[in-house]
């Protein structure tokens, strides 16, 4: 099959065709005999099987111009068919052979041609098998002569675009009869390709914007830069609920780091065989190398006892910088890690024209925000309905194809936010239809965010996506959000702004000394949190997640207002709590992140009655505006739907109310999908000893396999650390189930079983009994276990010899505290061949008064001016850089260390202005 000559984008055309097929259901076809199949191309049948002889349907009973009371008429379809003409010579340019005065005759002549759809006895099958070019040619030799009174030129414009249609009607065909693409897969395939090729080929060449589509454009982003820039900190406006509940994005953004993901990981990620073990693969990791190739084993990389290449990390770099050298980023992140105020970012700047120097490739771009949850079921929108799908207020005064010609000019900015919010079983219709959007529109840049286990490791792979993940917030970051969070507080209306001096500097003083503060503030939101629940209780915090949530929402849903007030309020804070529960539960079983509006007020009436504390002659609506006003965990859309501002709280509230109603088989039914991981900590968390009993014994119940039964008895072992009491068969069950899924021999696994939490250090040997090559591979997993006994693990491993161990142990030092982790482990690691990270300035602090080390790796962001003044210059032999500096990478500065020989950067990074006589390793 050949691209067509004539070519009209799939947008304009298939709702076209789509009306030439009936919309009444298929009726079953019924075998034809010969006698009844005689009528029409014997001839034909000869060459392809009797309409009765393999499955198919005659097309003539599915279009919609036949029958005694057509659906199209005569006339419709005459103009139909010149509606089509019209879009075709559009299509041609300027050039066009065809004058005007031909186009309603060729309008008639296609109308003919595709009349005689309806009259041939062709199948559906037959018709795919042929192909949309012999298809056309039955179709014509159907109605011998009926071009004659066009001219030579018009006929052959009429040739090519009865080809375009009749490719378009075969792909709508398939569309609507998927056992078309299954019975013919190669042909269906073949189309679906032509039409996208088709679709390439008919958006490409387009001239400047027109007067129109500029000055909306103008418009558009002027919209953009001020709907997105504010963001929810939680609990700022606490003192004086009259503040605003959004600050400024510009005063409260954080660049994070994110750190890419390496092939290896990619290639071993998405296996299902954690806990498989084979005695052929015995000797061997987790993608049949050997083992000793995991990390480069202890070999030398110029001889003096470096690292080998096989080792290298990839490098972190700033998140909000991936778009400038990538064109397409999947950006991973757990709840709360900052992805959707990334996307807000990018949006703002873009369109306000307020991008860093380091992100000037993206100057002049279209920005699209588009949250997944909005759009989740009904799948990625078509162009002609974005600006409605991201309910942008300009949608409704767009110029007529603007978004297309955007993106067919490949300026646009896809920013598709949160793809782990659509349903499980939709993740593959969304796959397609993005990748068709991207292969239709090529040249656009595109980002997407997910929760990390969301979505298989090649989700993307194959569209060219470069995949990042968002780093925990280092100390640094840390203590400058938590400053950032008092700056904005101080600009409120509450009365205590004389102590948030004392706040801000109590915390920036215990989060690195206390276990269970350091390890909740890795994230933004977790952050907030903390600094609003430490201004809220004048220092008092919560300890542990549940505690922290619980606090949270009982700070947020009874806000205090000690010198005024707007309103009385109507509700308290438990029937509050009772009927956001209520909405939480209602969108987790519908499996989405938005209620319409109609639907919360039926959920409000429903439930409402049943409270006795909710006056009865209040209107469902005055509850409603009384959520969504005083609460601050509700927000509402254009359109009359809401949503909660974080899904974190969604899931928190959902998990209280899935407990309180006994829905434990609803939430075993699902435990293993992505959606509902958090939600079934939760539950566990809050429920009673003999419900969390059959909570985790659920998730051990033969009859799962692959891995979804790893996810089940890893997702066990992870609640362990949430339960309050759970009786000793249950413990004991959970251990056995898991123990030996937390010794398989792929580092990958090794590090993802880490993230189970301190219990995993109860599952773990004694290390003085471990060889060297499995003490490295329980090093992958205790330097992840945030808890102050994982140090107590590791240093009993610090005076191995191994250079990949060591490494391992040096590497894990930012995931600690940073002064007990130093003394206690990086004090004594024999610092030959090991390359001493730092990430932030408490390190270099520390790497300096241990007597700084031949070998550093940059991982943080740093001024030379720093490094200067950080790092011991005349012991320095060899530098690491493994974070992306700056544009350009300059690196005069280097002049004065004279003792350095080496400069690693990966192969990422660009470094320029080394000086003479060091070494540049990639």
């Amino acid at each position: 099959m050949e691209q067509p000559a004539v070519r009209l984008a799939s947008t304009v055309v298939e709702p076209l065709i789509g009306r030439l097929l009936s919309s009444a259901p298929p009726q079953p076809e019924p075998r034809e005999t010969e006698a009844e199949g005689a009528t029409g191309a014997r001839a034909e049948r000869e060459a392809e099987p009797a309409p009765g002889s393999e499955p198919g349907r005659l097309i003539a009973r599915l279009v919609s111009f036949r029958g005694e009371d057509p659906e199209l008429s005569w006339d419709e379809l005459v103009e139909l068919a010149r509606e089509l003409v019209r879009h075709g010579l559009a299509s041609t340019g300027p050039s066009r052979a065809v004058g005007p005065g031909d186009e309603a005759a060729v309008g008639y002549v296609l109308a003919r041609t595709l009349h005689v759809i309806g009259e041939l006895d062709t199948t559906d099958t037959q018709a795919v098998r042929l192909g949309p070019q012999d298809y056309a040619r039955r179709l014509r030799s159907a109605v011998p002569g009926v071009d004659r009174t066009l001219s030579r030129e018009a006929a052959w414009f009429h040739d090519g675009l009865l080809v375009t249609t009749c490719l378009h009607f075969l792909h709508t065909l398939i569309v609507r009869s998927p056992e078309l693409a299954e019975r013919l897969p190669e042909r269906s395939h073949r189309i679906g390709q032509l039409v996208d090729l088709n679709d390439v080929e008919a958006v490409r060449g387009h001239s400047q914007p027109s007067a129109e589509d500029a000055e909306f454009e103008a418009r558009y982003l002027g919209r953009v830069a001020e709907q997105y820039n504010r963001v929810t900190i939680y609990g700022i406006d606490l003192p004086n609920p009259n503040a605003p509940d959004e600050w400024s994005l510009d005063a409260t953004y954080l660049s994070l780091s994110a750190e890419f993901r390496s092939p290896r990981d990619r290639a071993s990620g998405g296996r299902d065989e954690t806990d498989r073990t084979d005695a052929s693969d015995a000797g061997r990791d987790g993608d049949g190398a050997p083992a000793d190739a995991v990390a480069g084993g202890d070999g030398t990389e110029d001889g003096t006892g470096g690292a080998t290449p096989g080792f290298t990390p990839e490098p972190l770099v700033r998140a909000d910088r991936a778009l400038a050298v990538h064109e397409r980023v999947l950006l991973r992140g757990v709840a709360g890690s900052g992805k959707t105020t990334l996307v807000q970012w990018l949006a703002v700047s873009t369109a306000s024209g307020t991008l860093p120097s380091e992100l000037q490739a993206l100057q002049g771009r279209i920005p699209f925000v588009l949250p997944v949850r909005r759009f989740a079921r009904d799948g990625i929108p078509a162009p002609d309905d974005l600006l409605s799908a991201m309910r942008h207020p300009l949608a409704d005064q767009a110029p007529e194809g603007w978004v297309a010609r955007v993106l067919a000019s490949g300026r646009a900015m896809l920013l598709v936010d949160g793809i782990d919010e659509a349903p499980d079983d939709v993740w593959d219709d969304l796959r397609t239809q993005l990748r068709r959007l991207l292969r239709i529109y090529s040249g656009n840049l595109c980002l997407v965010t997910s929760r990390p286990s969301a979505i298989d490791a090649d989700w993307l792979s194959e569209e060219g996506f470069t995949e990042l993940t968002l780093a925990p917030m280092s100390h640094g970051q840390v203590a400058e959000f938590v400053t950032a969070w008092h700056d904005a507080a101080r600009s409120d209306e509450g009365k205590d702004h004389a102590r948030l001096d004392e706040y801000e500097g109590m915390l920036l003083r215990s989060i690195p000394i206390y276990r269970e503060l350091r390890v909740l503030a890795t994230n933004p939101l977790m952050c907030g949190l903390i600094c609003a629940l430490n201004r809220d209780r004048s220092g008092s915090l919560p300890q542990g997640r549940k505690e922290l949530y619980e606090a949270a929402v009982q700070m947020l849903l009874q806000r205090r207002n000690p010198e005024r007030r707007v309103f009385e309020d109507l509700l308290q804070r438990a029937p509050r709590e009772r009927l956001l529960r209520k909405l939480a539960y209602r969108m987790l079983v519908d499996g989405s992140s938005v209620l319409d509006h109609a639907t919360a007020l039926a959920e409000i009436a429903r439930h409402a009655t049943a409270i006795p504390t909710i006056p009865r002659d209040l209107r469902c609506e005055d509850v409603f505006n009384d959520l969504l006003l005083r609460t601050g965990l509700l927000r509402e859309q254009a359109d009359g739907s809401v949503e909660f501002v974080h899904r974190t709280m969604q899931d928190y509230l959902a998990a209280r109310e899935a407990v309180d109603q006994g829905e434990f088989g609803l939430l075993l039914q699902h435990a293993h999908e992505s959606g509902w991981e958090e939600v079934f900590r939760m539950a566990v968390a809050y429920a009673r000893p003999a419900e969390c009993a059959t909570l985790l014994q659920g998730l051990l119940t033969p009859g799962w396999i692959g891995m979804d039964r790893n996810r089940r008895h890893l997702l066990a072992a992870s609640c362990l650390e949430h339960v309050t009491e759970l009786d000793p068969q249950t413990r004991d069950r959970v251990f056995e189930a898991t123990q030996f899924m937390v010794r398989p021999r792929d580092p990958t696994r090794r590090k993802i079983l880490g993230f189970l939490g301190p219990i995993v250090l109860e599952m773990l040997p004694d290390p003085a009994t471990l060889p060297d090559d499995e003490a490295y591979l329980v090093a992958l997993t205790v330097t992840r276990v945030r808890d102050d006994a994982a140090v107590d693990y590791l240093a009993r491993l610090r005076d191995r010899g191994s250079l990949r161990l060591r490494t391992e142990l040096a590497n894990g030092w930012h995931k600690f505290a940073t002064e007990r982790y130093a003394e206690e482990v990086l004090r004594h690691l024999d610092p030959t061949g090991v390359y001493f990270p730092v990430s932030d300035h408490a390190e270099l602090a520390k790497l300096k008064e241990l007597g700084g080390r031949e070998r550093v790796q940059i991982t943080g962001d740093f001024r030379p001016e720093e490094l200067l003044a950080g790092l011991e210059r005349d012991k320095l032999t060899h530098l690491w850089i493994a974070y992306d500096l700056g544009p350009g990478m300059e690196m005069e500065w280097l002049r004065e260390f004279p003792s350095l020989t080496t400069l690693r950067v990966h192969s990422r990074l660009r470094v320029t202005g080394v000086p003479e006589g060091i070494r540049i390793m990639a």
